[in-house]
């Protein structure tokens, strides 16, 4: 699975997301690319309305401080461009708030033209204000990270608690980063410096 991390973020505007599932915690790709257009969004891979809602409130976040996260951006680009935000597995229903980083990760990246780096997973919830607020799910999101090979996971501060209730073998070979904004996010998944 590391492999596909790594292959799939090699591309700016790709992230990996966490998800809780019914069989316990997996590991999603977001992937958000632009075109030529007129400031349209479009979501893609079978969402529900709570994560359509994310999708949403990252691109507003995104455009709201494409100033201070992206300074060579044009001022007009959002204008221009249509922005398009997949989650594939398409056949498989997605939903809920905690993909809100991911995806204000991978639309920075994309804008920016940075990428994520390939051994970092994150979850979270995404506010208009680019606060992180805290998520379900955490142990088993952590042990799908684990069967990844990711290194570095990325949760809301509030989670903290969450973390130090995982027995230690099932968090062995994760270092987890804790974000309260969506800068804290930023600075530890993508590459480069700004």
């Amino acid at each position: 699975m590391f492999s596909e991390t790594r292959r799939r973020t090699k591309v700016p505007g790709v992230s990996t997301g966490l998800a809780w599932t019914p069989t316990g915690g997996d590991v999603l790709f977001i992937e958000a690319t632009a075109m030529p257009g007129n400031g349209k969004l479009a979501i893609t891979g079978q969402l529900g309305d709570v994560m359509r809602e994310s999708a949403q409130a990252a691109l507003s976040y995104v455009r709201a401080n494409a100033a201070k996260l992206a300074p060579d951006l044009d001022e007009k680009w959002f204008a221009g461009h249509d922005v398009h935000i997949h989650v594939p597995a398409g056949a498989v229903p997605k939903d809920g708030p905690s993909a809100g980083v991911a995806m204000t990760v991978a639309l920075v990246s994309l804008i920016t033209g940075r990428p994520v780096r390939n051994d970092v997973a994150m979850t979270g919830e995404v506010t208009l204000t680019g606060q992180v607020l805290p998520i379900g799910g955490v142990k088993e999101k952590s042990l799908a990270a684990q069967r990844a090979g990711i290194k570095l996971v990325i949760l809301p501060s509030r989670n903290e608690g969450d973390v130090e209730e995982i027995p230690e073998h099932e968090r062995t070979g994760i270092r987890f980063v804790y974000a309260d904004k969506v800068k804290d996010a930023l600075d530890a998944a993508l590459e480069g410096s700004r």
